[in-house]
């Protein structure tokens, strides 16, 4: 009886043993599999026509080039309006937006849509020069900012601009602009 027992018990251990071996044999293989695919997976690069370089983003922070990058591109939406685009150019900048900015920059623009639709105002700006803060997460934007009334430059002044930023996950977003006060002006923005 005492056999039988103790047959049954080994019996019981070999099952548990082979189970764990199993399940370990198909871990390793799982890892294994995982590790190949993390080595050779191929790595996709968005490519633009507009920068003359590579950039890589990573959790760990903002580059200072692709900070650059975003502002000018930003700075040009946003500074550069015709009232034929107002609406298209109120949709991307918000697309551009952070969340918990989002109402308070919709608001803002909603203000300037409604001040220009209807007038003959146009407004282009040429950038001159941007520094860039990836710590502070802000960029400065120096230029000149010309006010046109149908084919007629009607103002031309030079203009500084400050675009704040988040940065969450991998997503930068809008935060906030504001005009800087310069030699010939200290209106907001």
């Amino acid at each position: 009886m005492l056999v039988d027992i103790s047959h049954e018990r080994q019996q019981q251990l070999l099952r548990q043993r082979n189970l764990f071996a199993m399940t370990s044999a198909g871990l390793g293989i799982t890892l294994i599999i995982a590790t190949s695919l993390a080595v050779t997976r191929e790595r996709e690069i968005v490519l633009l026509p507009t920068i003359p370089r590579q950039l890589t983003v990573s959790s760990a922070g903002v580059e200072a080039d692709y900070l650059e990058l975003v502002t000018r591109d930003a700075a040009l939406v946003l500074l550069n309006r015709s009232p034929e685009g107002l609406d298209y150019w109120m949709a991307e900048i918000l697309k551009l937006a952070d969340p918990a900015s989002y109402g308070r920059l919709k608001a803002d623009l909603v203000a300037i849509v409604e001040e220009q639709r209807g007038s003959d105002v146009t407004q282009a700006f040429v950038i001159r020069s941007m520094t860039v803060d990836p710590t502070a997460l802000t960029s400065d934007v120096t230029g000149t900012l010309k006010t046109f009334v149908g084919a007629q430059v009607i103002a031309s002044d030079e203009r500084r601009f400050r675009f704040r930023w988040t940065y969450r996950g991998l997503r930068l977003a809008l935060a906030g602009f504001s005009q800087l006060p310069t030699q010939d002006s200290s209106k907001e923005a």
